[in-house]
């Protein structure tokens, strides 16, 4: 089967809407964010060299897969392992995939990468090791679901129509020079992949990159007063989303199309930390063209995209300084929190 774009026009998640939280609701929810947690359980076991087919990488499998094992939601996981050739000759690939209900008509999908670049650092005591590039994003991804683990099994419970599914890439750095064939191994593979399995499993004209509601592609998240910035227009609404809620208040009435800043809203009710209204993570305003990532393969396909990453990129980039104590606390889980009501907005939990 081939996608289009033109194969999205009638579908439901370009009229999906998102729920409406209270404001004790969201306290709630932004509660079960643990920076600890975050931080020890998540985010330390990663801060390993991180190359694919290494042992490392295999270390960082297994950690994934055995916490998402370990919550009461159910997932399913699955090691989506393949080989390709790279310039160094073949290299053995491994997506980490997790779907809470496999089943589910459509999904909203959030994804990031788990690879390290290959830098070849002069003291060979020095590794890279890649916070930001993209350590820090996947243990957001591990928190954010462990946060709403209770809320999850309930939406799987409840069969609901719109299900999350979580993918960690492998091969998004390049080995040598960055091209359309040294790249994006991991997105590239199961684009096609997707784009080949029916879904519903009996459906002749749907796949399962039609389920796809929206791909959200965290990257480059780490550093202190970070931008993110709006890269595509067919999905600004759920930009917006992230800046703008119409939502009820126990003080106050918020209409559609009034702009209440998520993240103001957020500081508002005193769940931000470190954080000054002047100085805001998500930019309405501004529009940038796309930057080449794992969603490409995706975007190509059709698949409405919501890049999450920071511009301009952190200056130790692709450097051994990549390291956690660049890792601004604060910054990581206030973004968390916007993101858990992000997704439970979406998901309507």
């Amino acid at each position: 089967m081939c996608l289009s774009p033109v194969q999205f026009n009638n579908f439901p998640q370009l009229t999906h809407r998102p729920s409406k939280p209270t404001a004790a609701q969201v306290k709630r929810l932004v509660s079960q964010v643990n920076w600890g947690r975050l931080w020890y359980a998540h985010l330390k076991p990663l801060l390993i060299e991180r190359n694919p087919g290494s042992r490392g990488s295999l270390a960082v499998q297994r950690h994934i897969s055995s916490l998402l094992d370990s919550l009461s939601a159910g997932w399913s996981v699955e090691i989506d392992s393949f080989n390709s050739e790279t310039p160094r000759g073949p290299i053995n690939f491994s997506n980490i995939l997790a779907v809470l209900d496999p089943m589910a008509p459509r999904r909203l999908l959030l994804a990031c990468h788990y690879d390290t670049k290959i830098i070849g650092p002069l003291d060979q005591k020095q590794v890279f090791l890649g916070a930001t590039d993209s350590a820090v994003s996947c243990a957001m991804m591990l928190e954010l679901v462990t946060a709403l683990d209770i809320h999850l099994k309930k939406l799987k419970q409840q069969s609901a129509q719109v299900t999350l599914q979580l993918v960690f890439f492998d091969g998004e750095e390049a080995f040598e020079e960055r091209s359309p064939t040294d790249s994006l191994y991991g997105s590239r593979h199961l684009a096609d992949y997707m784009s080949q399995v029916p879904h519903p499993p009996a459906s002749e004209h749907t796949t399962l990159l039609h389920a796809i509601d929206l791909f959200v592609l965290l990257d480059l998240i780490g550093a202190p007063s970070p931008t993110f910035v709006n890269h595509f227009e067919n999905t600004a609404r759920w930009f917006e989303r992230l800046i703008s809620a119409a939502f009820y208040s126990e003080n106050t009435l918020f209409l559609s199309g009034w702009a209440c800043l998520q993240e103001k809203r957020l500081h508002n009710l005193g769940l931000l930390s470190s954080y000054s209204t002047e100085q805001t993570y998500f930019k309405k305003d501004i529009i940038m063209a796309p930057v080449e990532d794992d969603h490409t393969p995706f975007l190509q396909r059709g698949v409405p995209v919501l890049h999450i990453i920071a511009t301009p990129f952190p200056s130790y980039l692709h450097s051994v300084e990549d390291t956690a104590d660049k890792v601004h606390s604060d910054t990581v889980e206030n973004l968390t929190k916007v993101l858990v009501v992000f997704l439970a907005e979406y998901l309507g939990l």
